[in-house]
């Protein structure tokens, strides 16, 4: 097709889509709605992998996680395998660090009971909704993302002796103080006080949720005085050599084995898990809410690719003389194709754009109003335009053959 002739029939698709504005919006608004939740769902997700990857980068390769439970998301009532596994306890990952040749540091935490409501004060200042977390010495070791800001860490005496001592997250330091130093001041979880002895490095927030607002004190001390479910507790070992993980996987799971006295052959009741996991954890989540992104936007693009045939037959009814016309001075029918299906795929084009738009607006609306990160990406853009031009295509072959084959005669004599 020559460069005149495509202009032309750009021009005139152009100039039907603004003779008849509403209609054309109307018949385009299902692309735009497809159009505008993948790239809205993709620039979010996009967002949040970015950052769930980052963070776990800046937290290390090299760690292997020992729980109770499997790690996922639980759905209904747990087998009964499961209810009947032994709690893992303190000992255990002090066992595991005693015991084990290949590993370098074990780090072990344990939540307050989430159905306790203790305040952290300090003077008049209050936060009800910070995390009281119970902690051993080994957390940066393991983890380097707690490492201290100012003053140090909980220590080994600290541990030992049940001291009530704390660190505390940088954004509940924020919070209790201020406009002065945290350290070596006195604080009260509950009705129990507390010295702040440090304040860790700011981490920021993970899939919408603030990683520095919470209180870490000797986990000793949280099972001395507060109520807890060992249900909860969480053992985190790094080995002592890259690239041994599975080795140390191995020892690890001989020794709790042992411990435990699980029996020759029988499965282990703890889990044992690597980051590889959590990453695969993690991909079925935005795997589904992929999967429902998919679904919605095909609903979209199945209405707007109905609405934009009908509309398309509708105008192949209204320029029938046109149509006769152009056959008559020379146009083949491969030419009226041609030109049904450029009008078409322009008409969806067109809601494609306008698609992108507000769902790029979408996302960076809810990047700046909320602690979701968005990332925008060019394959997501090229990945809109691709499909609103398919659908256009796709429904307006049907029109277009239908232009394509109305008889000149016939269509003279139409009025």
């Amino acid at each position: 097709m020559r460069p005149g002739i495509l202009g032309e029939i750009l021009a005139m698709a152009f100039d039907s889509l603004k003779t008849h504005k509403l209609r054309s919006f109307l018949t385009v608004l299902g692309i735009v709605i497809g159009v505008m939740t993948v790239i809205g769902m993709v620039s979010i997700i996009q967002g949040l992998n970015r950052s769930f990857l980052r963070e776990l980068e800046s937290v290390g390769s090299d760690i292997i996680i020992v729980t109770k439970y499997e790690p996922g998301i639980q759905v209904g009532r747990r087998s009964e395998e499961e209810r009947q596994r032994k709690n893992l306890t303190f000992e255990d990952a002090l066992a595991l660090e005693q015991e084990g040749s290949l590993i370098k540091a074990v780090a072990v935490d344990l939540v307050v009971n989430v159905f306790e409501s203790l305040p952290i004060k300090y003077q008049n200042t209050k936060s009800e909704d910070s995390i009281i977390l119970g902690m051993n010495e080994k957390f940066p070791q393991v983890l380097s993302v707690y490492l201290p800001e100012k003053g140090r860490f909980l220590s080994e005496s600290d541990i030992k002796h049940s001291a009530k001592v704390c660190v505390l997250g940088a954004e509940l330091a924020e919070v209790l103080f201020p406009h002065t130093s945290p350290l070596e001041k006195e604080i009260r979880i509950g009705p129990e006080k507390f010295v702040v002895v440090g304040v860790l490095k700011k981490r920021g927030s993970m899939l919408g949720r603030s990683q520095d607002n919470f209180v870490g004190i000797p986990i000793t001390t949280l099972m001395k005085y507060f109520p807890y479910d060992l249900e909860n507790l969480e053992v985190v070992a790094t080995p002592k050599e890259q690239g041994t993980i599975p080795e140390a996987i191995e020892e690890i799971t001989n020794i709790l084995r042992k411990r435990r006295k699980v029996g020759f052959g029988k499965p282990n009741d703890f889990a044992v898990s690597t980051q590889d996991t959590i990453v695969d954890l993690y991909n079925q989540i935005t795997g589904a809410a992929y999967l429902v992104m998919i679904v919605i936007s095909s609903i979209g693009l199945l209405v707007g690719g109905i609405g934009v045939m009908n509309i398309m037959l509708v105008s192949v009814k209204e320029r029938t003389r046109e149509i006769g016309i152009r056959k008559a001075i020379g146009a083949r029918s491969a030419d009226i194709l041609k030109q049904f299906l450029i009008e078409a795929v322009f008409l969806t084009g067109t809601g494609g754009i306008l698609g992108i738009i507000i769902g790029f607006t979408i996302a960076f609306l809810v990047k700046a109003a909320t602690p979701l990160p968005a990332s925008v990406t060019s394959w997501s853009v090229i990945l809109g335009l691709v499909v609103s031009v398919s659908v256009g295509l796709f429904f307006g072959i049907f029109p277009a053959r239908k232009a394509a084959r109305v008889d000149p005669i016939v269509s003279l004599r139409y009025e």
